[in-house]
């Protein structure tokens, strides 16, 4: 096929690479790369700090096939393509591609578009650019900087503390957030207060001329003009006999309208926001799906579509065409009274926006989520469906409140009653109106009137503690305080867990002992890398890179430096955890010898001292008392004795009480010890089939079992980029153990692919294996 067509055109993904290639003529044919095809070996640090920080880079062993596939197909080709995304990474992957392919420069075109569709495709095409060496310079120099933290830094954690641990210059200073958040917690010392609430309604006389009178409710907030603190229910008590005498007066009536303005589209943090508080979505869970909506779905008659804008920005800019398109959706949709005379504009207040960049919206307004549902997976749909409202609603009219403040006085005490009534919805018609706490509609009320009291509530409140950070708010404050990148917020909040220095309780992070004991240790040593300020003035440096207004390199010596003197001093200076282990009272239950206390990389469990003769461990709590395992109603089929939960390297499990005696476990799901129901049928037994947990992740496995043996793959969302396949494409393991996804429909169709998700930002933070 390749040899009829000239031009070879080369981007990250096959679904990419599917809708791209339908809006191209026959004189065009489209590869992936699969991301990307070049990077820095993993077994050696693999830049050579002593001659200008130069990378070893090497094809990785993953892409070699690819590679020599790719390279074959553009030496057939007279002009080659690199349609990459538009950022950083993109440019980067485009620029290796260059140097793996050895393309010469004069059959090279560089092209780039904010969206997958045939007017942004063709325009890109006829308007190609060379690469962009600043953006690549950027990345490189992110990449070495990554590259020289994880990998000097963590073999000394190894030293101290235990084998497996891990640090990076991004990563580690959003676990101090947490860590810190989590002292702030510890030592915050709760205080008793009340509050006093008045329920009141208009006066006998006053209730003939009010349609429907309601009560209402009031706040005591002064005592002779001065705000009143009640600390205590014996004060509450005294006071409520006061007020239970006193007569209730409108002392004060302020009323305004207030209007409501229509959010901006969505950013790359806003989205992930939006979607942890709306959707339950992990921001990692966020950007898989948003990459499958940007690169493509088969929506029926228009065959695979670009579905949104591209995923990574910080922009609220929007198009002309794009904000024309929906400002006559509102107008055909909701009315006219719904449209302002003028786009609306939204200013961002962070430094660095990209402002040719665009902000996340529907490529098509015209695909409202209701219509193209059937073509999308339940996900998919619930993600698109939260960033067309947003589009829709950030170019609407303000909502419109009629807000009323009332000061009430009652003897020498004044309660405050706030009500307030939508007169226009405006935006919250597409974006849903958003009550506020106690909102209330109040009656008419005018100065000096007379109120009647219904009851008086005392309630007994404590002072709480700064809120633990959830995803959404972890992502808000990483966002402005300048640590990170969007793009990267996914892959920081998925390692910090995957390291064991933070864990996840009901959507709350809770810094783990081992994170604090590494972050402690960070702190102490490597105070520049762990500085907040200094992390944030490192991602303006690669910004000005990019713009082309500092040197990369200078970028990379002014930081190694000193940060070589740190790490010749932690080399010597840390203090090792890993002396003499502290006693217990504990007994091996296996050889009868004391039990210590260690440390690993989860942290510290008990060992038998008599290690490595005998190798037997318990887990240890957060208080660091030994954890009991924790019981089930479950009986091991071998001997009859209870089952309990334990923990192993690969998550939890089900194991014979009775060990070691008998040694019999089973998997479960999750943290339960119940497997998960779902819709489908076995196709062996007929029996449900359930989501079960074995030690290579979940996967579908018939409930009949052991009756019925029947396992399946659990299906990821993604869709075989197969032409006319229309399989799914799920995860298998090879022989090996190693991961790769194929398509469903195998063996009639053998695609397969070892990335799932192919996104150009190599945002993972660089730590040695």
């Amino acid at each position: 096929m390749a040899k009829a067509k000239k031009n070879m055109v080369i981007v990250e993904s096959p679904a990419k690479a599917k809708t791209i290639g339908k809006y191209l003529g026959s004189s065009f044919f489209v590869c992936s790369s699969m991301g990307h095809v070049r990077d820095l070996p993993e077994k050696k640090l693999s830049v050579d700090v002593e001659n200008n920080f130069t990378p070893e880079y090497k094809i990785m062993p993953s892409r070699k096939k690819l590679v020599s596939e790719l390279l074959a197909d553009s030496k057939k080709a007279d002009t080659i393509y690199l349609a990459s995304d538009l950022d950083r990474e993109g440019e980067a992957i485009a620029w290796h591609l260059t140097k793996a392919l050895e393309i010469p420069e004069e059959k090279t075109r560089r092209v780039t578009f904010n969206e997958i569709t045939k007017d942004a495709i063709l325009k890109a095409f006829q308007h190609p650019s060379p690469i962009n060496m600043a953006k690549v310079n950027a990345q490189q120099a992110r990449r070495i900087l990554d590259r020289l933290v994880g990998y000097q830094i963590s073999p000394i954690l190894w030293k101290k503390i235990s084998k497996g641990l891990s640090a990076g210059r991004v990563q580690s200073v959003a676990v101090r957030l947490i860590v810190e958040r989590e002292k702030e917690i510890r030592e915050f010392k709760s205080q008793e207060y009340w509050k006093i609430t008045a329920e009141l309604t208009v006066a006998a006389e006053d209730r003939d001329k009010i349609k429907d009178v309601k009560n209402f409710k009031a706040l005591l907030q002064k005592f002779n003009n001065e705000n009143v603190e009640v600390k205590n229910e014996s004060q509450s008590k005294v006071i409520i006999q006061e007020l239970q005498k006193a007569a209730y007066i409108v002392a004060n009536v302020k009323k305004q309208t207030k209007r409501n303005n229509a959010p901006p589209p969505f950013t790359t943090s806003l989205l992930q926001q939006q979607a942890s508080t709306r959707l339950q979505f992990s921001a990692k869970k966020t950007m898989l799906i948003a990459q499958q909506l940007y690169e493509g779905i088969d929506i029926g008659a228009e065959g695979a579509v670009g579905l949104i804008t591209y995923m990574r920005t910080d922009s609220f800019h929007i198009s002309e065409q794009a904000l024309a398109s929906c400002r006559k959706l509102i107008v055909d949709v909701y009315g006219e009274n719904y449209l302002p005379e003028k786009p609306n504009v939204h200013a961002s207040d962070k430094k660095g926006t990209q402002g040719a960049h665009e902000a996340i919206r529907p490529t098509a307004a015209e695909h409202p989520p209701e219509s193209i549902k059937n073509h999308l997976t339940k996900d998919q749909y619930k993600l698109y469906e939260l960033i067309w409202n947003r589009f829709v609603a950030s170019q609407m009219k303000p909502a419109l409140y009629a807000v009323t403040d009332v000061e009430i006085a009652a003897g020498q005490y004044t309660f405050k009653a706030k009500g307030r009534e939508l007169l226009f919805d405006g935006h919250t018609r597409v974006s849903g109106h958003e009550l506020e706490k106690e909102e209330q509609i109040l009656p008419p009320l005018e100065k000096d009137q007379r109120l009647e009291l219904i009851e008086l509530a005392p309630t007994q409140h404590f002072t709480q503690p700064p809120p633990r950070f959830t995803e959404a708010s972890l992502v808000k404050t990483l966002e402005k305080l300048g640590i990170g990148r969007p793009s990267t917020y996914a892959a920081i909040i998925s390692t910090i867990q995957e390291r064991g220095y933070v864990k996840q309780e009901k959507r709350a992070f809770y810094a783990t002992e081992l994170g604090t004991l590494v972050t402690e240790k960070l702190i102490e040593h490597f105070s520049k890398i762990m500085d907040v300020k200094f992390t944030s003035h490192m991602e303006d440096e690669l910004d000005k890179i990019e713009d082309e207004k500092i040197e990369w390199l200078n970028v990379l010596r002014e930081f190694y430096d000193p940060f070589k003197t740190d790490l010749e001093k932690a080399t010597g200076e840390m203090k090792s955890v890993k002396g003499t282990p502290e006693e217990s009272n504990q007994m091996c239950t296996l050889c009868g010898k004391p039990m210590v206390i260690r440390w690993g990389r989860h942290g510290k469990f008990l060992g038998c001292s008599a290690f490595p003769t005998c190798k037997s461990t318990l887990p240890l709590d957060e208080r660091g008392v030994p954890a009991p395992p924790e019981t089930t109603d479950q009986k091991c089929e071998k001997c009859g004795s209870a089952m309990v939960v334990k923990t192993s390297r690969h998550g939890k499990f089900l194991a014979c009480s009775a060990y070691p005696n008998c040694k019999n476990t089973k998997s479960l799901t999750g943290e339960t010890t119940k497997v998960e129901p779902t819709n489908e049928k076995c196709e062996k037994c007929g029996s449900p089939m359930v989501i079960r947990f074995s030690k290579r992740g979940r996967f579908m496995g018939c409930s009949a079992y052991p009756k019925c043996r029947n396992i399946k793959s659990l299906p990821t969302g993604a869709k075989c980029p197969n032409e006319g396949c229309g399989g799914d494409l799920i995860q298998r393991w090879s022989k090996k153990g190693g991961v790769f996804f194929g398509c469903s429909r195998y063996p009639e169709c053998d695609y397969i692919t070892k990335e799932l998700s192919t996104t150009s930002d190599a945002t993972k933070e660089d730590t040695p294996a």
